[in-house]
């Protein structure tokens, strides 16, 4: 049953900062979406007070405008009060909607705050109907679909959809599926699932070819334009058209937002909406997968913008270039090394031009002669101040209120014994397993892997009862009913227990099957385990990125601590070209290998992680369940004899990495 409340096809533009609000209002905006200081995917934005944000709503109202604040992170344990106090905040402000990723806020909401309207995030991953469906199950009213669907997948979506679908139709993409990268992570803490990503996509690495090293752009994606689709939309019941950027300045914000309001109220002039977005300084543009443009997504370019030239002299404070453009005082400008991409931006407030040069004051130690010079924003005559006079808000809930909900949400009971659930990609692994060594088994394999495992019912005849089936993190529309009838399959087999990568996957499985999640579902922190307590969920793994520190401020214990595992840095479905070898490295000459796994493509580091040598300390805490993953390993008895036995004796493995273990992930 298609769903679609509105009379028409919403514009949702972002805010990032105050002009971009006024921007996003003047450019006509049907609605807006904004983020709080804290707990939103774009934490490197300005963002706004829970005053501001109260403005803001209130403004938009008076112009027809709806406002969704963004909750779109990943919470710690010890941000949960904070959490709670702003919830508590957005019911006095009541905005439209809150839109969420984390599976802990969702409860928080459900439970304590059911007068707020739950939108689903795109980090929230929904990219097929049943998606949808379990969405709908959890009362959220909206989702923000995957961005990496083909025309028929969301035509397909769309037909059986019984929620509102929102769509990013413009703006930067990110090459991690649905955005749920580790990369940023894993180089220095800094979680894109807590927005604060440094964007490993867009640097360049190097691999070697027939020629020596090259170096290249691998993963930086082109920015995403679906104007043309509009009309397709539309007849599809799709209910919001979203524009990223609250990373972009309000000149970017209204020229998109004014150039999708001509698309939708008047197709007819779609060539002046094309006008206006040839200059939105952004990067080259893609359909991506709407299109047949895949191949092509990749972009050499090194930054947005609009190169206009390049700096012919810095010195005494004073930068001098070129430019074949007219520019204005109070444009931004961006000054690019083309040697190793570093970028600095200055608001030029004061330009002057003389003898065919444009010059400015700027720091002339950084910025040298031959540095690319970009237009990166132009000055947009918007206010730059709110009125928040008669704005009331009680800034904390009750200590007693926040003493009940916290009480609510520990967990009791401890594991008794230590238990090891291993993970494998191959059954060449089960030559060299001793069962004896593992409470679980779990099997990742590829789609034409598990006709081997009925063809060959005898080799694992030793493992049934440990073994516990495992689905991807990406299923497409077209292969639901494969794997709702491998459940079956498996399970009547003997297989009854599985473990899914995204919760809406219990919809495939039979009734009476145990169901466990792995770590692509996040359980950060209490509410999150309590939320899953409460679907049925018998086991769950802790998010790769995890640190020591979040684990023992929690007061759950009953969680699968990762101990052995090669984090999928990026996982795709967009392919890569690399040479034949599938290294390559970065500037510090870390090395990382491709790999592709039903057409998903997957970047590994090369070394894998190893957190064995705090078994001990785990244990200590109350943690006594742990999870080894081989994937992505060759099968040998030397590689699992040194795992096991790092894990009896608590010790490190050499050569391998702690990730985020020891330093609280930013």
């Amino acid at each position: 049953m298609r769903v679609n409340n509105l009379k028409a096809i919403e514009l949702l533009s972002p805010v990032g900062n105050i002009e971009s609000f006024y921007a996003a209002l003047d450019g006509g905006a049907d609605a807006i979406y904004l983020g709080l200081k804290n707990f939103n995917a774009r934490n490197r934005a300005m963002n706004f007070t829970a005053w501001q944000v109260a403005a803001m709503v209130k403004e938009a109202r008076k112009r027809n405008c709806k406002s969704y604040i963004t909750l779109n992170t990943v919470i710690r344990n010890f941000e949960l009060t904070d959490l709670l106090h702003t919830l508590f905040q957005l019911t006095q402000i009541q905005p439209d909607a809150v839109i969420v990723q984390d599976l802990g806020v969702l409860y928080l909401i459900k439970k304590y705050f059911s007068n707020l309207e739950i939108h689903a995030s795109t980090q929230m991953a929904i990219h097929n109907s049943d998606g949808l469906q379990y969405a709908r199950l959890q009362g959220i009213k909206r989702a923000v679909l995957a961005r990496e669907l083909t025309l028929n997948e969301l035509k397909s979506i769309s037909a059986k959809s019984n929620i509102e679908i929102e769509l990013f139709v413009h703006g930067a993409l990110c090459y991690s599926f649905s955005g749920m990268c580790l990369f940023s992570s894993y180089l220095g803490g800094a979680s894109a699932n807590r927005g604060m990503c440094t964007q490993p996509c867009r640097r360049l690495y190097k691999q070697k070819d027939e020629k020596g090293k090259k170096e290249a752009y691998f993963f930086s994606l082109k920015d995403n334009q679906l104007i043309d689709h509009i009309a397709e939309f539309k007849s599809m019941g799709i209910a919001s058209l979203k524009i990223e950027g609250r990373l972009k300045p309000g000149e970017y914000v209204h020229r998109v937002t004014k150039a999708y309001r001509v698309a939708i109220d008047a197709p007819e002039k779609i060539d002046e909406a094309h006008r206006l977005l040839e200059n939105d300084l952004g990067r080259e543009k893609t359909s991506y997968f709407l299109g047949k443009d895949v191949a092509t997504a990749i972009t050499q370019a090194a930054t947005t913008g609009i190169l206009v030239g390049k700096v012919t002299q810095s010195v005494n404070g004073i930068i001098s270039f070129t430019s074949n453009l007219i520019l204005d005082n109070g444009c931004r400008l961006r000054f690019r090394n083309p040697q190793n991409d570093k970028q600095i931006d200055i608001k030029a407030d004061v330009l002057t031009y003389a003898a065919g040069q444009y010059s400015i004051e700027g720091d002339t130690k950084e910025i040298k002669q031959t540095y690319e010079v970009y237009l990166a924003g132009n000055k947009l005559n918007m206010p730059k101040k709110l009125n928040t006079d008669g704005i009331k808000l009680n800034e904390f809930m009750s200590s007693s209120k926040i003493s009940n909900i916290s009480s609510s949400l520990k967990m009791k009971g401890n594991p008794q014994k230590r238990e090891v659930f291993l993970r494998i990609d191959s059954f060449s692994w089960l030559e060299w397993i001793d069962p004896k060594d593992f409470t679980g088994i779990i099997l990742q394999l590829r789609s034409t892997e598990w006709d081997e495992l009925f063809n060959n019912k005898g080799r694992i005849a030793k493992f049934r009862h440990l073994l516990h089936a495992e689905f991807p993190k990406f299923i497409p529309e077209m292969k639901l009913q494969y794997y709702r009838d491998l459940a079956k399959k498996l399970f009547d087999a003997g297989i009854n227990s599985f473990f899914v990568s995204h919760l809406s996957q219990k919809m495939l499985l039979p009734a009476q099957a145990k169901v466990s999640a792995n770590e692509n579902v996040y359980a950060f922190n209490d509410a999150a385990v309590r939320f899953l307590k409460e679907e049925g969920i018998q086991h769950f793994i802790y998010p790769l990125e995890n640190d020591i520190a979040n684990l023992g401020r929690g007061t759950d214990r009953n969680g699968i601590v990762p101990l052995f595992f090669f984090p999928s840095l990026f996982y795709s479905r967009m392919p890569v070209k690399l040479t034949k070898d599938q290294y390559f490295s970065d500037k510090n000459n870390e090395r990382y290998a491709k790999h592709v796994r039903d057409g998903m493509t997957i970047i590994t580091s090369e070394k894998p992680v190893s957190t064995t040598q705090y078994r001990e300390k785990l244990e200590r805490f109350g943690f006594k369940r742990f999870f080894v993953d081989v994937s992505f390993l060759n099968p040998s008895e030397e590689n699992i004899d040194l795992i096991i036995n790092s894990i009896k004796e608590s010790a490190s493995i050499k050569d391998s990495s702690v990730f985020n273990f020891k330093r609280e992930l930013k």
